[in-house]
């Protein structure tokens, strides 16, 4: 069981899918001309149509100021201050000067002078003007002193009028009458009133009604109301979403164009799907940075990916945070990566609380691992208690290490799962782990596939063995690929056998690299791709196949090689390598280490080495110390040894008792 130091996915960084809004692209009006309105269905079956209301001028309201006061898309509605047309005002934008300077304290003089203005005028009975200080006042956070104002220009027939005392009134909470006031300004033509109408209704249960004013306020070019009607559409899985956070994206709204980049990568294409995504993400978009991260990690390209996860990261995403860390990780910048995992964990991310477990316990810092663990168990990731069990089997405690494997496998961890089940059929508890490992390879656990077919197998249940062998085989497990290799070679289905080894050694098998070796080998017509096989089973620590890669090499004469790997095996515990090992200092006439290695090969059983020992001994005059010898080749074998080891043992008693 591996320690677990990153979520799925990685892998690679996922995320669960959530909507943010992009407050910066608050819509602007490209005329004040009034819009022919598509026929709408009412509860009466009526339609009715816009009608004219004259010329207005409109105000500007920021979009930060607005942003603050009315909160984010996904929270409420967002009702936008129907925007001036160009020149029709003197209004300055926000940020257009340094706090402080001349030109700030001269904006604000002709801002006042120009309020003073449209005072006069307003208080003179002109509608226009009462629009354009209500505006202003509405902009300002005054709503008291606005509201009149805006009465009297709405009730005149200006929309724009019509459509901010529709905000104020959403700001005031007084929402059935912000309606009424954004319907008659969509009437008239106005796109961010519909907008705002559509929004409202959305948010009450009326799909339809909101499907039609978001769709005249998309058609008549506002970006947040394409936005909203995509939005309306992915909800209810119509096909027509994709065309509408297009065209918000294309008008520059950030969110539009991640949401689009989305359903482009979910429909296999991800060279659209990367383009939509360094779209937003060059808006400063951190999920998007992440995701379009993750795609260039994908296909290899790192160096560019580190720097979107760095941004993602900076702008305030965690998961960007925990994936830039595994970067530098796999770049050997183990501090850098513990750093950012760090900032990551803080900020709530559990995948990067366990690598930083995981980094501790690499450490041999159990203390500061099991800290970093429950840190991520307690920012809801369950690998932290599974991380914990395997921290305190480690350290012997093995009490605690089944609590946290319980904890986690309640809470549906496959591994630990499968854990508890190991610890339970450790203790004879078959009839506790049964349903343990049922629910690890239910739940997708190729390990607990595969424990489970051991555990049929050991009843002699072997119809079930084979079948979550086989199931734990299709997922690449190269021991249950073993197994099923095993039965079908004593089956005598040759060609199944080795199509088993062979996905047996590909699962990593040292076992199943050896076997298909052998078999190879046996059939005598494909020697490199044998040794291929042998060589695979001798890297990775399998003795005999390095026993048989120093035979392959000492009939090539290569002694050195040969006697290279005759020394990994014997020092690993392989009598027969270190017989082969003392033949051939033998060979090299080293008699006297080659003793050494005969004598820890005869002392493992080995009876050849047994009984090459009483010969030296013999032509050392050592007769007693040969008789020895020859009793344990006699012992250990195999039959030819045992028959020339007792005619030797013979002649020693007659010499012996002469």
């Amino acid at each position: 069981m591996k320690l677990i130091g990153r979520n799925g996915a990685g892998g690679s960084p996922s995320g669960r899918a959530h909507t943010d809004v992009d407050t910066d692209a608050w819509a602007q009006s490209t005329d004040d001309t009034q819009a022919p309105l598509p026929a709408q269905r009412t509860q009466s079956g009526r339609t009715q149509s816009g009608r004219a209301y004259g010329y207005e001028s409109l105000v500007h309201v920021p979009a930060k100021q607005l942003s603050d006061a009315i909160g984010p898309y996904s929270a409420a509605p967002e009702p936008a201050v129907e925007p001036e047309p160009e020149g029709a005002g003197d209004t300055l934008p926000d940020g257009a000067f340094e706090p402080g300077s001349f030109e700030t304290a001269l904006a604000a003089r002709e801002q006042a002078a120009l309020e003073a203005r449209h005072r006069q005028a307003a208080d003179a009975g002109d509608p226009n003007a009462a629009s354009q200080l209500g505006a202003m006042l509405l902009r300002r956070g005054d709503l008291e002193d606005s509201e009149p104002y805006l009465r009297s220009a709405a009730a005149a027939g200006l929309r724009a009028a019509a459509n901010n005392l529709g905000v104020l009134l959403h700001q005031q909470g007084h929402r059935a009458e912000a309606a009424q006031w954004w319907r008659q300004a969509a009437v008239a033509g106005s796109a961010p009133a519909a907008h705002a109408l559509g929004l409202q209704l959305r948010d009450q249960g009326e799909e339809e009604a909101a499907e039609y004013w978001l769709h005249f306020a998309a058609e008549h070019g506002h970006p947040l109301g394409a936005y909203a009607l995509g939005d309306l559409m992915e909800h209810r899985r119509d096909v027509r979403a994709e065309r509408w956070f297009k065209a918000a994206a294309d008008a520059g709204h950030r969110e539009a164009a991640y949401r689009l980049a989305r359903m482009r990568e979910a429909a296999g294409d991800k060279d659209t799907a990367e383009t939509w995504y360094r779209t937003a993400a060059a808006r400063s978009h951190a999920r998007a940075a992440l995701r379009l991260g993750v795609l260039l990690e994908e296909r290899g390209d790192l160096d560019e990916a580190a720097r979107w996860y760095r941004q993602s990261a900076q702008n305030g995403e965690p998961r960007a945070a925990c994936a830039l860390g595994f970067l530098l990780k796999d770049a050997g910048e183990q501090t850098a990566a513990a750093e950012w995992w760090q900032e990551a964990a803080e900020a709530g991310d559990g995948t990067a609380a366990n690598a930083l477990g995981a980094l501790y316990a690499g450490r041999g810092e159990p203390v500061e691992a099991e800290r970093w663990y429950r840190v991520a168990l307690d920012a809801g990731d369950h690998n932290g208690a599974f991380n914990l069990g395997l921290l305190c089997a480690g350290a012997g405690r093995d009490t605690q290490a089944e609590q946290w494997y319980r904890r986690a496998a309640y809470a549906g961890h496959r591994e630990a799962c499968n854990a508890l089940a190991v610890v339970l059929l450790q203790r004879g508890d078959e009839t506790g782990a049964e349903p343990w490992f049922s629910k690890a390879a239910e739940a997708g656990s190729v390990d607990g596939a595969f424990n489970l077919g051991v555990l049929h197998a050991g009843r002699g249940e072997h119809q079930q063995a084979q079948e979550w062998y086989a199931r734990a085989a299709a997922e690449g497990h190269g021991e249950a690929a073993l197994q099923l290799a095993v039965t079908q070679e004593q089956r005598g289905n040759l060609a199944g056998a080795l199509e088993r080894y062979r996905q047996s050694a590909d699962g990593g098998s040292a076992e199943g690299a050896f076997r298909l070796a052998s078999m190879l080998d046996r059939r005598g017509d494909a020697d490199e791709e044998a040794e291929h096989w042998y060589a695979v089973a001798a890297d990775a620590g399998h003795r005999r196949a390095q026993v048989r890669m120093g035979v392959r090499a000492a009939e090539r004469g290569a002694l050195e090689i040969a006697e290279s790997w005759y020394r990994r095996a014997a020092e690993g515990g392989s009598r027969s390598a270190a017989f082969n090992l003392g033949l051939l200092l033998a060979r090299q006439d080293d008699e006297a280490e080659a003793v050494v290695w005969y004598t820890r090969a005869a002392d493992a059983g080995h009876g050849r080495a047994a009984l090459r020992l009483a010969l030296l001994a013999l032509r050392r005059g050592e007769p007693v110390q040969a008789e020895n010898w020859c009793r344990r080749a006699t012992e250990y074998g195999p039959a030819e040894v045992a028959e020339r080891a007792g005619r030797l043992l013979g002649a020693l008693h007659a010499e012996l008792s002469a």
